[in-house]
Order: C-alpha cells, then sequence, then structure tokens
C-alpha cells in the first residue's frame, strides 16, 4: 500500500514555493494506469453536478424563459472542464490538491478556502430537494419534509463513517445512482423529449441576444448560480485534487487517504506531496497520466455532463412550457411529473420524482464528502500538521458530522424551500469560481516546472474562466448593492 514515507533520497524541490509550507522532496510517477483504472473522480463530480444545475436550476430557468439561454449551458460546462483539468494537473504532479498549492502561494488562502467551501455548501438543498420529491411520491405533508431531511443525512453520515476507505465507498454508491440516471436519460431522449424539445434547443444555442431579458425575469443571483452550477461549482470542482489522490492517480497514489477512523487503518501523515522529477522516464509516464486522466474527465464530466443538463432542459421545456410556475417554488418539478404521468401513465410520475429523489440525494452525498474533505486537507497541511492524535481522517469525519448538524438546524429553524436554498449556494459558488480561476494560472503557469505547465489553448481558457465568472460576479455584486441602497 502507497504511504507518505518513501525512500526516495533527502534532496528538496526549490520549485514550489515553501515560506507557507515545508518543502517537498523529489518522488518517480508512478507507471500510467488503463482508462478503466481511472474512472471514478470524475463520476463523483457528475454525480455532484446533475443534482445541482442539471435537474433543478436549469430546467427551473426553462420553466421560466424557456431555452433561450442553453447557449450558456455549453459555454459554462467546458470552461468548467478546462478548469477541472488545470484543478487536476497541479495534483497529478505534485500529490497535493490545489488548495495546498493556492496556500503556497500565499497562507491565508488556506482559511479563505475553508470559508468559501463551507459557507456556500452549508445550505442542505440537496437533500430538502430529494426529501421533496420523494413526498411528491409518498405523499407525506411538507411538515414532515424537515424531519426526513435531517434522516437523511444522519444515513449519509453513518454510511461514510463506517466506510473502511471513504473514497471506495462513495465511489460505489455514485458509480450506482449514477448508472440509474444515465438509464433515465436514454430513454428520455429517445421517448419524452420530442420535436419540441429538440427545435427548441436548436434556436436557444444561437439566442445570444435574449440575455438581457432572461436576467430581468429570473433574477441575477438564478443566473449566476446557474452559471456556476452548469457543471458541478464551486469549490466541488476543488474537491477533484482530493479525489484524484485517493484514487491514486498519478503521484497521488503517494499520499495517504481518508479511512474510517473505526474500521481503517489511519495515517498521520501530513498531506503535503512531491516534486516530479523530470527525466525522460517520468516526463513519459506524466505524457501518459495527462493524456489518460483528459480522456475520463471528457468523457465522464463534460459528454455525460452536458448531455444530462441539455435533456433534462429539453424535458422542462416540452412537459411544462414557459411562464407556468411561481419563482422560488420546487412545483415546476412536480408539474413535470404530472405532465409526464399524463402522457404515458402514473408509473412514469412516480420514476421522474424518484430520480430526482437519486439525483439529489447523490449531490449530497457528494457535498458532505466534498466539504469534509477540502477542510481536512487544510488543517492537516497547516495547524495541525505536527499532531499525531488528528489525523486527515479524523478531522474529515469531525467536518462532516458538523455539516449534518448546521444543516438540520438550518432545517429545524424554518428555512425549507431547496429552490432558495439552491440559489444561495449557487450564486455564492460564481464569485468562488471567480477566485481559483485566477489563482490557477499563477499556479499552473508560473509554479510548476516549464514540462509541466498550463500553456496553450488551456491557458487561454483560463483566462476566459477569469472574465467569465468575473463578469457575473460583478453584475451579481451590484445588483445586490442596488437592492441593500434602493430597499429592493
Amino acid at each position: 500500500m502507497a504511504t507518505h514515507e518513501t525512500s526516495e533520497p533527502r534532496h528538496l524541490a526549490t520549485e514550489l514555493p515553501s515560506k507557507a509550507l515545508p518543502a517537498v522532496p523529489y518522488a518517480d510517477l508512478p507507471e500510467p494506469l488503463h482508462i478503466r483504472q481511472v474512472i471514478g473522480p470524475s463520476v463523483l463530480l457528475l454525480a455532484g453536478a446533475i443534482g445541482s444545475g442539471e435537474f433543478v436550476l436549469w430546467p427551473y430557468i426553462t420553466s421560466q424563459v424557456g431555452l433561450a439561454v442553453v447557449w450558456l449551458v455549453v459555454i459554462g460546462v467546458l470552461t468548467q472542464y478546462f478548469l477541472n483539468m488545470e484543478i487536476e494537473r497541479y495534483t497529478l504532479v505534485t500529490g497535493e490538491t490545489a488548495v495546498t498549492g493556492f496556500t503556497r502561494l500565499w497562507k491565508p488562502w488556506s482559511w479563505l478556502f475553508i470559508i468559501m467551501t463551507v459557507v456556500p455548501w452549508a445550505w442542505p438543498g440537496w437533500a430538502t430537494g430529494g426529501t421533496t420529491t420523494l413526498g411528491f411520491v409518498l405523499g407525506f405533508s411538507e411538515d414532515a419534509v424537515p424531519y426526513i431531511t435531517i434522516g437523511v443525512l444522519v444515513l449519509i453520515g453513518l454510511v461514510l463513517t463506517a466506510s473502511p476507505v471513504v473514497y471506495r465507498t462513495v465511489e460505489k454508491i455514485q458509480f450506482f445512482m449514477v448508472g440509474l440516471i444515465v438509464l433515465f436519460l436514454v430513454y428520455a431522449l429517445v421517448f419524452l423529449v420530442g420535436g419540441e424539445g429538440y427545435s427548441g434547443l436548436a434556436e436557444g444555442l444561437v439566442s445570444v441576444g435574449e440575455l438581457p431579458d432572461a436576467v430581468s425575469q429570473i433574477g441575477t443571483a438564478t443566473l449566476l448560480g446557474a452559471i456556476a452550477f452548469a457543471g458541478a461549482g464551486g469549490a466541488m470542482n476543488l474537491a477533484q485534487s482530493n479525489w484524484v489522490r485517493d484514487k491514486g492517480l498519478a503521484m497521488g497514489a503517494r499520499l495517504p487517504k481518508v479511512v474510517s477512523p473505526f474500521t481503517g487503518e489511519e495515517v498521520a501523515a501530513p498531506t503535503t506531496g512531491f516534486m516530479c522529477r523530470r527525466d525522460e522516464a517520468n516526463l513519459r509516464r506524466w505524457r501518459d497520466w495527462w493524456r489518460v486522466a483528459d480522456r475520463e474527465q471528457f468523457v465522464t464530466f463534460f459528454v455525460i455532463g452536458l448531455v444530462a443538463l441539455l435533456t433534462f432542459m429539453m424535458l422542462a421545456y416540452s412537459t411544462i412550457g414557459v411562464g407556468t410556475t411561481e419563482a422560488e417554488s420546487f412545483d415546476f418539478i412536480r408539474q413535470q411529473g404530472d405532465a409526464l404521468g399524463a402522457e404515458q401513465g402514473d408509473w412514469l410520475s412516480t420514476t421522474f420524482w424518484l430520480i430526482g429523489t437519486v439525483v439529489l440525494f447523490s449531490t449530497n452525498l457528494a457535498v458532505l464528502d466534498m466539504v469534509g474533505r477540502v477542510t481536512a486537507d487544510v488543517l492537516k497541511t497547516g495547524v495541525l500538521r505536527e499532531n499525531p492524535r488528528w489525523s486527515e481522517s479524523r478531522v474529515y469525519f469531525a467536518v462532516v458530522w458538523t455539516e449534518i448538524v448546521f444543516g438540520s438546524a438550518i432545517l429545524l429553524s424554518g428555512v425549507t424551500q431547496p429552490l432558495i436554498l439552491l440559489v444561495i449556494a449557487s450564486s455564492l459558488n460564481g464569485l468562488v469560481m471567480f477566485v481559483y480561476s485566477a489563482l490557477l494560472i499563477q499556479l499552473n503557469r508560473h509554479t510548476l516546472p516549464g514540462q509541466f505547465r498550463t500553456r496553450g489553448v488551456r491557458l487561454v481558457a483560463l483566462f476566459w474562466a477569469v472574465l467569465f465568472y468575473g463578469f457575473f460576479s460583478v453584475i451579481l455584486l451590484i445588483d445586490q448593492v442596488g437592492n441593500l441602497f434602493g430597499g429592493g
């Protein structure tokens, strides 16, 4: 089993900044794996993506303004594909997460990214949404939703806590859930969308001039949130580093994994990494690792993720049309199920709502896992680095259960509308993406050695991400300041 300890010489790398965190030793990359062996991290990211923008926010926007801004979806998912690969780049080379890399640039980034991870993702909108769609099937009252949701959060916590190696358990669950979702998508594309949905999609892809009217109808926060969630969004993209590391890809194979403090074998080592040696053998391995990781990300996240997003949008457009639902309500999902049942029978209504439950619960699993991983990595790399009692695994579970308690408190306080919770989370994540898009340029262009640096089209894509998320973040801030001083 690969561990943090190696027999490598003690010569330390000078390439990575070592003012905020210790310098790292040189090491060799493991031999690349076949594509079948690396599939996983992008599946987890896809599971998180489908339950936010794909199933909820973009179909909700479709119910308000039709498919007029569907072109933004394609741009958003493509932008996130490039972002995800740049997040992976740093981890494949060093074994460290991207947030650890940001901390090397400036120590306060560690605490700022804990805040930028916890605050946007603390709202239990996904589990609440999953319970709401389950209620459409089982018929329990809205008053029961917060209590059932708390039970779901606790169940997820127990599953994670009992997992000998947490990543493997999460991966198995998400593979199963994503498999169910993909089967439904295929059925929907063949039998449910219809000509109206496909023609609306074709028109929407070229309706760039419709953006101002769409913003005025759905609100700036909702649009920014949907753009951030056209894919995964916010710190969840950063968790790709953690999942790549625990999957054991490239230099990540040398780092310890998050395990259960009860059923797993803990390693209390810090999670700083290594620097890849730059001889011909390692550069060959690097090219092969990059090729297979890029293929896994492109097919799983970009292709399947984009198809899922467009399918759920077309399905909303074909079933309930435009302007038929109230703002800040999950009624559009109930109406979609009712419309599908009216066409093909009650079994389809039930299936659609159960798929929604699977989608949203799988996302909440990804969210709890992601926040725990990012926060634990920062704390173990930083203030708890030399603490033998607090392994990264123990910090992870402490964070996960704190999230569950906090989410339960929010639900018991009376804030239970899933759409409101998701808009809060997603709009904050748009701001986070603006910040780390800029940091990735500094990290991967100016910190990594020349053989591993971002260049060409991928560097242009990073600059585009800064402009893209920065533009909509500025619009959101202007809008919120206007509301504050205008009393709106």
